[in-house]
């Protein structure tokens, strides 16, 4: 495993030496989200624009991001402030996205439930290869399927990173998303290098059901690393190490919470980055977790305006 010096002061997320203009595909549902906490009920954009939001601000303005999704014209006033920031020639129009209402708590996972579910996205397949990296978020669990993941993977030779998130909720008659066990992830496991599972997310992908168990699993069809978030507690990601299994954890940041939603999108994305960037798997880790816990002080979009200077300065 390659890893540059740890520089824990700066996580040198804009101080890479001999810089490389990059392009990055983030892939993804936008989503309405209805999110109802101790009785009171906001309207925001979400889905994948959370990852956007975070790697845009994060990254470097040269940069270039290109986003795949899908939007419609009554909802696009949600999106719209930060989609004109990165490129969007592969975001397609529909009549309807889904409205997620999202019922959160403090001390368990959030329930959710959907009015819509869109069609799986149209990839640039032929385009693949001018991408430094490719960053997957199954938003619905319907965002793409394994024939085009296994296109994606045949037609692209860089770094695959997916994060699990609502493709390990089914769909009930209700339209109630709940946990289930995935079908046939081995195959889609097969043309993945990093995947992000969170504690309830990484019983879904294996019949196993001890952890180093189901990473050991992960790793015999390919994966390189596997990151488990662990919502208050902190994340830890997986790796092989010569011929072992390694892992490293981080504790996650104290911090005054105002909104939890969106934060395993910004852990994904700064992680992608900043992997990409420096093949860091510590470096990236601390990283991640601490635009995490900054994602989750912020009650504004708006308040993203500074979200690398509070990673780089909050707390150091």
């Amino acid at each position: 495993m390659k890893r540059v010096p740890i520089y824990r002061d700066e996580f040198h997320l804009a101080k890479i030496k001999n810089y490389k203009q990059m392009n990055l595909l983030i892939i993804g549902q936008s989503v309405v989200d209805r999110i109802s906490y101790k009785g009171s009920e906001e309207l925001k954009p979400g889905g994948i624009f959370y990852s956007t939001i975070a790697l845009r601000y994060l990254a470097e303005q040269d940069d270039e991001i290109f986003l795949c999704t899908s939007m419609c014209r009554k909802d696009e006033y949600l999106f719209k402030d930060i989609y004109k920031m990165v490129n969007t020639k592969y975001v397609q129009f529909v009549d309807d996205i889904p409205t997620v209402k999202l019922t959160v708590y403090d001390d368990k996972e959030r329930d959710e439930t959907y009015s819509n579910i869109t069609q799986n996205l149209i990839l640039p397949m032929n385009e693949l290869n001018k991408f430094d990296g490719i960053f997957i978020n199954m938003v619905t669990g319907f965002d793409i399927n394994l024939k085009q993941m296994e296109e994606v993977r045949k037609e692209f030779n860089g770094l695959i990173y997916i994060d699990v998130h609502t493709f390990s909720r089914g769909v009930s008659d209700d339209m109630r998303r709940n946990f289930r066990r995935i079908p046939g992830f081995d195959k889609w496991a097969k043309n993945i290098d990093i995947l992000q599972v969170n504690e309830e997310e990484i019983q879904t992908i294996s019949d196993e059901k001890n952890e180093i168990d189901i990473v050991r699993e992960m790793f015999s069809y390919g994966i390189k690393i596997l990151i488990v978030t662990k919502a208050d507690h902190g994340a830890r990601a997986y790796f092989i190490e010569g011929n072992e299994i390694n892992s490293v954890f981080i504790s996650a940041v104290k911090v005054k919470v105002l909104n939890k939603v969106g934060c395993g999108d910004v852990f994904g994305a700064v992680f992608f980055y900043n992997y990409i960037r420096k093949t860091d798997i510590i470096d990236s880790l601390m990283a991640a977790n601490l635009a995490a816990g900054v994602s989750t002080t912020y009650s504004l979009i708006t308040e993203f305006k500074v979200f690398k200077k509070d990673v780089l300065q909050r707390f150091s």
